[in-house]
């Protein structure tokens, strides 16, 4: 960190603070950025450190633009967003994000009526999966149904959330012409915002292909309107064998998303890499060239 600290012959963080005598900007900066950590009243000494810096700088962009150094003034959301990108080629990423974090705080800990703290919200896990023997016991509870329309409309629920990943919308606008055997797999065509082609597992292709033959150019799951949000709960209250839950779509997704995590050897690949969240994972396969059907078929539902 460019700036002084002092020694101080009581130690601790206000100590700290009236040492404090920065490098590379000015006192009145200085000045400034004693002020407003004083009356944030920090915890520690490295954290009246982290502050001082940021205020530090903060006060030098002030003077550089013109503005009043004043805690009022310099720690409006406005000017904290124009000093962290006007900084952007002095400071790398990390740094920035820092300092942002850092300026906030003392924002808050300085107005005169805060804002109230957020309440903090619970973080949405995924669902577990279907074990092979529950999906096993589902299939054959929808073969069991009373009637064929019902049987190949429960099964293809089952093949297309578990064997394909599908949610919500895209479950029910899908068509048996939709459904088709190619590059050596079984492939759904799904329309909509989310545009792509996705290769069934390996497991669910006779019992798609019978449920598609039967739809036809009908949708998979019935109903003339595939917009009728309640399509899929009529279908999955069909399940009325005792011995299993009811039948969850969201845990039909889970599922399939962790055969295609473990055919992938997406955990082998985080446990290498160090890695333990997927929050750049996206920017990596965006630079990735895009695969081809025949490579997406062969790797996460070719036929055995």
């Amino acid at each position: 960190m460019t700036g002084k600290v002092g020694s101080h012959p009581d130690g601790g963080a206000q100590a700290s603070i009236c040492a404090y005598r920065p490098q590379g900007v000015s006192e009145r900066a200085g000045a400034f950025a004693r002020a407003v950590v004083s009356g944030a009243a920090p915890s520690s000494e490295a954290r009246t450190k982290a502050l001082l810096f940021a205020a530090s700088r903060l006060g030098a962009f002030g003077e550089s633009v013109g503005l009043e150094l004043e805690a009022g003034v310099l720690l409006h959301p406005a000017v904290i967003e124009r000093f962290i990108v006007a900084g952007e080629r002095t400071f790398s990423a990390p740094t920035r994000r820092t300092l942002r974090t850092n300026l906030r705080s003392l924002a808050r800990a300085v107005a005169a009526h805060p804002q109230p703290t957020p309440v903090a919200l619970g973080r949405e896990r995924a669902k577990p999966p279907y074990s092979a023997h529950e999906l096993e016991l589902f299939l054959a509870s929808a073969k069991a149904l009373s009637t064929p329309c019902r049987r190949m409309r429960a099964q293809a629920l089952i093949c297309l959330g578990a064997g394909a990943g599908l949610l919500g919308s895209e479950l029910r606008h899908i068509r048996g012409a939709d459904v088709s055997e190619r590059c050596g797999g079984l492939v759904v065509e799904v329309g909509g915002p989310r545009a792509r082609i996705v290769p069934v597992l390996a497991r669910f292709h006779e019992p798609l292909l019978a449920s598609a033959a039967f739809a036809g150019q009908g949708y998979l799951l019935g109903a003339r309107n595939p917009d009728r949000k309640n399509l899929t709960c009529q279908l999955a209250a069909l399940f009325c064998d005792r011995s299993l839950s009811r039948l969850d779509t969201g845990r039909l997704r889970s599922t399939w998303l962790h055969s295609a995590a473990q055919a992938i050897g997406l955990q082998t690949f985080m446990a290498a890499a160090g890695v333990r969240c997927s929050q750049r994972l996206g920017d990596i396969a965006a630079q990735l060239p895009a695969p081809s059907e025949a490579e997406m078929v062969a790797l996460l539902g070719g036929s055995p």
